[in-house]
This record gives C-alpha cells, sequence and structure tokens, in this order.
C-alpha cells in the first residue's frame, strides 16, 4: 500500500449522528459490519485501503439529497462510490469518512432510438447501458475492461476514457445532461436530451471529472450512436512505435471514422500475458518488438474487409507490419481483446509495478516511450518498461516492471523517482500526467506541479463555492 495520503487527522463521527444517517436509508442499507463493508473499503489493485463507520446505500435521490443536507448541516465527510474500480484513491475512505455508495441507483429511465439518448442513473453499469441501447439496435459507444463493474457516475465523475476514444471520446464526449445532488442537498435537474442548449453555462462540464468533489451525479442522458452494421478487427506485429504510428496514419487516411481502436503492446508484456492469462495464445506465430491490436467499424454491411485488408497490405509493402492476422470469427475477436485487457493486469505476477496513466499528442508517443525508457532505465538499472495502450489518442499506460530477482518493496520505495522521471519527459511533450484514470490522491500532490496556477485557483474557488464546508470527497484532487 502506498504512503501518500494527507495528514489529516481521523475524525469519530458520533453515534446519534451515524443513527440519523442509517435512517434515512433504513438499516438494511446502513452497513457498519466490517465483513460487508470490505468490498467498498479497499481499491482494485489493493494499493489503496480505507475504513468507515458506515457505507450507505440509497435508493433513491431523494435519499441521496437527505443524506448530503445533513453532512453538509453536520460537517460529515462523505465519499461517493460508484463501482469501486478507479486506479487512484478517490473513491476510498481514508480518514473515516462515510461511504456514499451509489449503487442501488440502478434504473435505466429512458431510452430513445430517435433521439440517440439513453438516461441511466448512476449505479447502471456500463454493459447494462451497451445492453440496452444494443436492445434498440443503438451503440453507447464507452468501452472499458471493467464494464461489468463500472458505473455510469463512476465514469463521469472521472470522465473515464476506453478503447473506443479515439473514434467516440471519453465520457464527457458521451453526456448531454445531468441530475446532481449539491452539497447542501439541493437537486441540479440538467437532464436534457437536446443537442442545442445556448442558455447560458454548461454546467454539466462542472461535474464530469471532479471525483465527486463538486457534487454528487445520480443520473445522466447519454448520446447514442449508430451500432455498427460491420466490425473487422486485426492483429499485427510491428518492429517499433514509431511503425504502428505510420500504420495508424495509413488506416485513418484509408477509412476516415472507421477506426475505432487501435492499441498498441510490447512484446515484453505480450510474454508476461502468455505466461499468466489464463486462456491466452499468441495470436501470431513469431513474436516481434511491437503489436497493434485495431479494430474498424462501418455503418456498411460490405466493403469493411476489403478497407482492412488493403490498409495491412500497404503496412506490409512499406516494411512497417511483419506479420498479421484478421480475426474470422467473433470468438477469435475476443481472444485478440483478451490479450489486450490482461496486458496490465498480469504485470503483477511479475513483481513490483510502477503506473503511469499518461497522455502526449498523437505524434509524440514514439519519442515518448523511446525518452521515458532511457530515462527509467538510467535511474533503475534493469528496470523493465512495458508501455501499451490507446495510441490513436495518446495515451500511454507506461507501467514500469521491477528489475528480475530485485526485492520488490525497495523497488516501490521508488515510486515518487520513477514518477518524477517520466512525467518530465511527459511534461517536455505537453502531455498530461493523468489521461483517464484521474487524479484521486495518488496524484493530487502532482497536480500543483504541472497545472496552470489560474487554472488551478479557479478549481479551488469551485470548490469553495458549491461544497463551502468540504463535506464531499475531502481530499482528493486538491
Amino acid at each position: 500500500m502506498l504512503d501518500m495520503l494527507d495528514n489529516r487527522s481521523d475524525k469519530a463521527i458520533d453515534p446519534a449522528l451515524l443513527s440519523h444517517f442509517a435512517a434515512i436509508v433504513g438499516d438494511k442499507y446502513a452497513i457498519t459490519d466490517p465483513s460487508a463493508q470490505a468490498p467498498y473499503l479497499v481499491e482494485l489493485r489493493d494499493l489503496f485501503r480505507g475504513h468507515s463507520p458506515m457505507v450507505l446505500r440509497p435508493g433513491s435521490v431523494a435519499e441521496v439529497s437527505a443524506i448530503l443536507k445533513l453532512a453538509n448541516e453536520t460537517g460529515t465527510a462523505i465519499v461517493p462510490q460508484g463501482g469501486n474500480t478507479g486506479l487512484v484513491g478517490g473513491q476510498i475512505p481514508h480518514h473515516n469518512e462515510i461511504v456514499l455508495s451509489l449503487n442501488r441507483l440502478d434504473r435505466i429511465r429512458e431510452v430513445d432510438p430517435t433521439s440517440y439518448t439513453i438516461t441511466c442513473e448512476a449505479g447502471v453499469t456500463l454493459r447494462r447501458a451497451r445492453e440496452a441501447a444494443a436492445a434498440v439496435d443503438r451503440l453507447y459507444p464507452q468501452l472499458l475492461p471493467s464494464e461489468g463493474t463500472c458505473t455510469i457516475g463512476g465514469n463521469l465523475s472521472t470522465n473515464a476514457g476506453g478503447t473506443a476514444a479515439i473514434a467516440h471520446g471519453i465520457a464527457r464526449a458521451h453526456a448531454l445532461g445531468l441530475e446532481v445532488v449539491l452539497a447542501d442537498g439541493r437537486v441540479l435537474n440538467n437532464l436534457n436530451k437536446l443537442k442545442k442548449d445556448n442558455t447560458g453555462y454548461d454546467l454539466k462540464n462542472l461535474f464530469i471529472g471532479a471525483e465527486g468533489t463538486l457534487g454528487v451525479i445520480t443520473a445522466a442522458v447519454l448520446r447514442l450512436v449508430p451500432r455498427p452494421r460491420s466490425v473487422e478487427t486485426a492483429f499485427a506485429g510491428v518492429a517499433s512505435a514509431e511503425a504502428a504510428l505510420e500504420l495508424l496514419v495509413i488506416a485513418q487516411e484509408r477509412t476516415g471514422g472507421d477506426v475505432t481502436s487501435f492499441e498498441i503492446m510490447t512484446r515484453e508484456g505480450i510474454e508476461l500475458v502468455l505466461r499468466y492469462g489464463q486462456g491466452c495464445r499468441d495470436p501470431l506465430a513469431s513474436p516481434h518488438a511491437w503489436y497493434v491490436l485495431m479494430e474498424l467499424s462501418s455503418q456498411q454491411r460490405e466493403g469493411l474487409r476489403e478497407a482492412l485488408e488493403a490498409v495491412l497490405a500497404e503496412g506490409l509493402e512499406r516494411g512497417l507490419i511483419h506479420d498479421a492476422t484478421i480475426a474470422e470469427s467473433l470468438e477469435q475477436a475476443r481472444a485478440f481483446w483478451r490479450v489486450r485487457e490482461m496486458f496490465g493486469e498480469v504485470q503483477r505476477f511479475a513483481g513490483g509495478s510502477i503506473k503511469h496513466d499518461i497522455s502526449v499528442p498523437v505524434a509524440a508517443v514514439p519519442d515518448f516511450i523511446k525518452e521515458a525508457g532511457a530515462a527509467v532505465t538510467a535511474l533503475i538499472s534493469g528496470a523493465r518498461p512495458l508501455p501499451f495502450g490507446h495510441l490513436g489518442d495518446g495515451n500511454i499506460h507506461y507501467n514500469v516492471n521491477q528489475p528480475v530477482g530485485a526485492d520488490k518493496e525497495e523497488f516501490l520505495k521508488r515510486w515518487d523517482d520513477v514518477n518524477a522521471t517520466v512525467f518530465a519527459v511527459v511534461k517536455k511533450y505537453g502531455g498530461s500526467i493523468s489521461a483517464e484514470h484521474g487524479v484521486g490522491v495518488m496524484k493530487r500532490d502532482l497536480l500543483p506541479t504541472v497545472k496552470d496556477p489560474v487554472a488551478l485557483d479557479l478549481m479551488r474557488n469551485l470548490k469553495r463555492l458549491l461544497d463551502p464546508n468540504g463535506i464531499l470527497n475531502p481530499g482528493k484532487v486538491l
């Protein structure tokens, strides 16, 4: 577990006050038993563990409103939580705060295929939203490996990304309107389906990506897009990140908006997947330095396969691709994606892993990877950079595994040193230290070193305005 929390002391909450909170949701949904609380208190990678006197699971917006009203009046800190899939500690109660779990707010209020919208409560999982859209022949285009667990409210609160962002954008791009409970319990009803609404400030964007520090998202109107009529998936071995970037340019020039995913991975990471990823097989006959997983989607039923073959043929002709295969079935395409989805997961079996979620301009990705690799290995001899991720939008998960045979705990003590080394290269290329995972507590203290001072001042002023008593997810982001 990382030692990167602030110095605020834990505040005990009066049992009588806890009884008042419990009365709002009913004893059944006010969890105090430590074993029952456990799933709400531990972060996915076990980097952060929290503690809380009570986990509240409201079943309506009115109950969320009542909880926040009471919290605001009594100065009781609240940590909102969705599916607890966050990776930067933002959803964990580090200082004995009450957890406000939104997973009982799980109704899909409306699906409107004509307007291309779906209205979901915060606790609806991403998979359910996608299935509801598919049932009316539409697509909700956000796609994350955690889709069965992560929730719409959490995705919006962290402005989550995913593998389809190259074509459809990240969470912010999908939201038309929000319903938000403010710190004082008032409900901001901004649930509209309008493509055009020019009536002043676009307030919804204050809460998207705010990680529950400005208000609690309880529902959202989301954009849908036409469901693709054809999908083609290829797995290619390439010589370098530069070759992968050239292949991306070819794919975009030949197919336009049909490139819906373009992922890159290193061979060393693939070998870990093959060793530790259950059911994973090498898609190609021989090893290659780098790999590309490319997916095209189209509204046309015919011609996409030929378009993908033409992209790969040009890549082969120009020496960018050494070998490639196209999925012949949905099952094979899923096998390709399984390799990608396990890439980050299996690295824990190879010892300590210091992880980064960064973005740089797409054109700078190869140079960033090269310079960051040189800097990291100069810092720690034998360290193993295992970069992978979304080349199409410049978002690279730059993970660094410990040297073979090194002591895991000693390696993880270098977390801050490795961060500083990687982030210096990110800064050189005008990038971001958090592309899609958020700030939480993991990157909170780094924010002043990379954020424009005026922007940071405006953020603090917005926090004071919307949460003057500091009850909403205190100590996170700011």
